[in-house]
């Protein structure tokens, strides 16, 4: 792979290629990316979307918005600085092509704003909900109608591959979704493979998949157009990661891993006293103890601290993709750039203490358990009254049931295939709320 492809800002629908040196350094292509990610109605449900608490009832707790907007500001930071470590090993993508550092901060920032957009609601328990329908519910009755792979998309359901269709796909007078660069869209394929094989490789890549059949020609146009390696042909395809997919990731990886983690700090959940052990472990070789001890209370102890960590994973995150930039570009780098940091034992404890001590909280488990019924009675309702209507056997409260769906999701002259994962995408677009108010309504608990 090499950077000049990689770079591409030709979007959706293009006829020619658009230049570097030709753009506006006002409205640079990979910014316009952000906007129109931000201004989505997709981006904006996230507001209402499980990050680790289900439907808290403090303020404080970080929802997939909040998450998605923080894994961006160090994606971006990140980007930039590896950007500028690029340019100074390849300097004629600056002297000959024009670009610049803040480009890659930008196509990081945009990819990484976007990283979760196609997440259901409730965590990713949602995601296992909606799988767990069709491979050991109702939703198991149309596996006969399905292709193995067609199958196999919707039983292993990804916010991944939602993501992306999300992202590119058209609808009538819209064509290519929200037609953002192929960079930007080539960063934010983290599992650049089909559903099936499933995990055929310890790589990274290969770790879960990143299109569902439907988008399968959008993904290789994208993978054409920025020069991905093709690491599997034929019947099964699979191509390795753009070189700033990594970056994203470690971006995600870092925010989680501290952010999280003070989330179960500041809930109680995790004991102040044990968890500032963990983070000073962390940053003991950058911490200025003199400020440090100044600190009065809790809540400026934590900032601090969670401020320091992330800068020393940033830093840590960059040399790793530096080091091994070569590798990347060939493909043959096959882990996340967190896996080979010197930080990785106190990683690792501190991960070990947020599964223990938050994602397997009472409340955690109670929201996630009601989160699973909700989406198979959702899942159920919809995909009956949008199946029979499809042969012709609807009934009266089909009909009432469809017309509950937006338009889009109403149609039901496509493939079986189509008006399945149609519905999986609407029930993962729901928030929260939105998927507990209209199971009451569904199920006559509330007018």
């Amino acid at each position: 792979m090499n950077w000049e492809q990689l770079l591409s800002l030709r979007r959706h629908g293009d006829v020619g290629k658009r230049l570097r040196k030709e753009q506006d350094e006002t409205r640079l292509g990979f910014e316009v990316d952000y906007d129109r990610i931000i201004f989505s109605s997709a981006f904006r449900s996230l507001q209402d979307k499980t990050q680790v608490i289900p439907l808290s009832k403090t303020d404080f707790v970080h929802t997939r918005l909040t998450h998605s907007l923080e894994v961006s500001v160090v994606g971006r930071s990140l980007g930039r600085v590896a950007g500028k470590r690029i340019l100074e090993k390849h300097p004629h993508l600056k002297d000959v092509h024009g670009y610049q550092f803040n480009d890659f901060g930008a196509i990081v920032a945009a990819a990484a704003l976007a990283h979760d957009i196609g997440n259901p609601p409730f965590g990713h328990s949602g995601e296992k909900a909606i799988g767990e329908y069709f491979k050991t519910g109702q939703g198991a009755r149309y596996k006969e109608a399905l292709s193995e792979k067609e199958y196999q998309d919707i039983i292993d359901f990804e916010g991944n591959a939602n993501g992306l269709k999300l992202l590119t796909e058209s609808r009538e007078g819209v064509e290519g979704g929200l037609r953002l660069s192929y960079a930007t869209l080539g960063a934010f394929m983290k599992y650049p493979k089909e559903s099936l094989p499933k995990k055929p490789t310890k790589h990274i890549s290969d770790k879960k998949f990143g299109f569902f059949q439907s988008e399968k020609d959008a993904f290789l146009d994208i993978a054409e157009e920025l020069g991905l390696n093709q690491t599997r042909k034929g019947k099964d395809i699979s191509f390795s990661r753009h070189p700033l997919t990594f970056l994203v990731e470690a971006a995600d990886d870092i925010c989680y891993t501290i952010i999280d983690f003070e989330d179960g700090i500041n809930l109680g959940l995790i004991s102040e006293d044990y968890a500032l052990e963990y983070l000073i472990k962390l940053v003991k070789d950058r911490i200025n103890t003199k400020k440090y001890n100044k600190l009065a209370y809790k809540e400026d102890r934590l900032s601090y601290l969670r401020a320091l960590a992330i800068s020393t994973l940033i830093s840590d995150a960059i040399d790793v993709f530096v080091a091994n930039e070569e590798d990347i570009l060939a493909g043959t780098f096959d882990v996340a750039l967190l896996d080979k940091s010197k930080y990785t034992a106190q990683i690792d404890d501190i991960i070990a203490l947020s599964v223990n001590k938050i994602y397997r909280s009472q409340e955690v488990l109670e929201k996630e358990i009601a989160g699973y019924k909700i989406i198979s009675d959702l899942l159920d309702v919809y995909t009956t009254a949008l199946i029979r209507t499809h042969t012709g056997k609807a009934s009266n409260y089909d009909k009432l049931v469809i017309n509950m769906l937006p338009g889009f999701y109403q149609q039901t002259d496509k493939a079986i295939y189509e008006i399945l994962l149609n519905t999986c995408c609407y029930v993962a677009s729901l928030s929260d709320s939105a998927a507990v108010h209209m199971h009451n309504k569904i199920m006559g608990k509330q007018l």
